[in-house]
Order: C-alpha cells, then structure tokens, then sequence
C-alpha cells in the first residue's frame, strides 16, 4: 500500500510502499478514503508536537473509510461499516490497523470528506466550549484564529450554544467567511486593537484561543471578571506566559485544554461530544467547511495551504475511492 511518511523531521513528506497491516486483538482494519490535515500535523513534521513517534511514521491524525478486517474481540463494529477514526497518526496511508474504540459510525448522510474534516475540527470545539468551558447561552465568546479549520468550529458552535461571538481573523476575506458562520462581531488581527475593540464591545466572558503570543495577551486584558480562557495551540508561535496578577485580580480561569489526551485518560468525554456533533450534523445544524480536497501525491502541497494559512476551514486529502 503507499503511504506519505515522514522520514526525517522539518523535511517533506516522501511516498513509501509499505506492507499491509494485520488487525490485531481490539483492531479493525480500515481502507481509508480521507484524511483530515491539522495545525498539528505541521508541529508533528517538526518534531514539536506533544508525541514524537520514533521514524520513519505516516501522518495523519484523523480519517475516513471503510472496515475491511476486524480484529480479535471486536463486536460492535463490523466489515463493511463507514467509520471516522481519531488516530493521532497513520491517517495518510491506502490501510490502516485502528483501535475499535476510537471509531465513530458515520452517519449515512455524511460523504467521507464532512466526515475528514469533522471529529477533530468539532470535537476540539465543542469539548473546549462545552466540557471544559462551560460556556452559557448569552455569554460574550471571542475566537481567536476564527477562519482557520478550529476557529471556524468554534463560532460556529458558540452560535448553536446561544453566545454571543466574536470572530478574530487576519484580513477582511478571512472575516467574512467568519461572518457567514455566524460571528456577531469581526476584530481584524491585522489592524485592530483587540483589546479595545473586545472591551467596547462589553469584554469577553470565554477566550477560545489557538494561536497564542500576542493576541493571547491582548484577549486576557479585553476579559470580564470570571472569564475562562482556553489555550489550546500557539500558531503564532509563541508561547504565552501567564501573568498571575491579572489572574488574581479578575478571578481568571485559564484551563488546560489537549483535546487528544482524552482518547487515553477520558475517552467517554470524546464519544458522548461525538454524539451530540453528528446529532446536530443529522438535524443539518453543522456542516464542516472544507476550502480545500487534494489527492494522496499532493500531500505536502495540502500541508503547505495550513502552512501558509492560505487555508479557509478544512484541508481534506482524498486517500482512495
């Protein structure tokens, strides 16, 4: 089977033969249709991310297809089935060997593209908002990063949540795709000062932020008394470093947020906020934003769009047929 491997970190991704893999006990054999490309995908080529697999590994962390195989004690998946899969790994690849108990039916009006670009993109979002946040109906939830393929997710659900949202993105084109998922208010990162536009607009009661560095400062300063503010990536780069005055003075809440580490520690919170996504995306309340579907071969070109953040939404790579 070919898979895009990375063979040696900061370098492009090179097309590799590899044997197909045998399911084993609690595995299912999946032929991948889709994969889903994230922000972190490009720390994980760097050698940056939270894991760091000994090489050579296939990227990819989450994906769409079929059952082909079923392992050793599997019961409530079977050949034939349509699933989506978060993996961390193995998503750029013809076959992949998965665990049964990260996979997702997938509905049967969900293509296998809304399905690539659903579980990480929603699941961060609404586990971010929801679980860890416990963001209410009339709160004031700014987004930082709110075009790219989390932050669109982000005012979306927030919209469906009953807050009120304030999209943050770079450039007027970015911001009116914001607009059209629903973002009450558009802060230009290029031009505006976040803080003073947030503040006038009454504050922020839930900071949704992968980006970090700066904007991450200047969202702190633009919080309401009790806020809650989430990091949960460092696009910019940067890092921030938490002053614990400010949290003292307004009572800030900053809470952890690695959505992944659930699939170990807490799998429950991932499957019951799956539930809850494709029920919404049954009801046609959700559908995924993808900007950008690319083949196998053309994988590094997919991972450049994230790169460059010429990207608007999702970036699908389309595996097979």
């Amino acid at each position: 089977m070919r898979a895009m491997q990375v063979t040696a970190y900061d370098q492009p991704l090179s097309m590799q033969d590899l044997e197909m893999p045998v399911p084993t006990a609690g595995q299912v054999l999946v032929k991948i249709e889709t994969c889903g490309l994230n922000f972190g995908d490009l720390l994980i080529i760097k050698g940056t991310y939270q894991e760091k697999p000994p090489l050579p590994f296939t990227l990819g962390m989450e994906l769409a297809g079929t059952i082909v195989g079923v392992g050793e004690g599997v019961t409530h998946l079977k050949e034939g089935q349509r699933i989506a899969a978060f993996t961390g790994f193995d998503g750029l690849s013809e076959y992949a060997a998965v665990r049964a108990e990260v996979c997702v039916p997938i509905p049967d009006q969900m293509d296998a593209v809304d399905a690539a670009a659903f579980l990480i993109a929603y699941g961060t979002s609404h586990v971010g908002l929801d679980y860890k946040a416990r963001l209410q109906p009339g709160e004031r939830l700014l987004v930082l990063g709110a075009s790219g393929g989390v932050g669109l997710t982000a005012v979306e659900l927030g919209k469906l949540m009953g807050a009120e949202v304030i999209a943050c993105a770079r450039g007027v084109d970015k911001l009116a795709v914001c607009k059209a998922a629903g973002a009450d208010h558009l802060v230009n990162s290029e031009s505006d000062d976040i803080r003073e536009v947030v503040k006038a607009l009454g504050g922020a009661d839930v900071v949704y932020d992968p980006v970090g560095g700066d904007q991450f400062k200047a969202a702190m300063r633009a919080c309401n008394p009790e806020a809650r503010l989430l990091p949960l990536g460092f696009a910019s780069g940067e890092v921030p470093q938490i002053p614990a005055n400010i949290l003292l003075v307004k009572n800030l809440h900053v809470l952890g947020f690695y959505w992944g580490g659930y699939a170990r520690v807490n799998p429950k919170v991932l499957t019951d906020s799956f539930t809850q996504l494709f029920t919404w995306y049954a009801q046609g309340k959700l559908k995924p934003h993808v900007s950008h579907v690319l083949p196998l071969d053309q994988a590094n070109e997919a991972l450049d769009l994230l790169r460059t953040r010429k990207a608007t939404g999702k970036v699908v790579v389309k595996v097979s047929d």
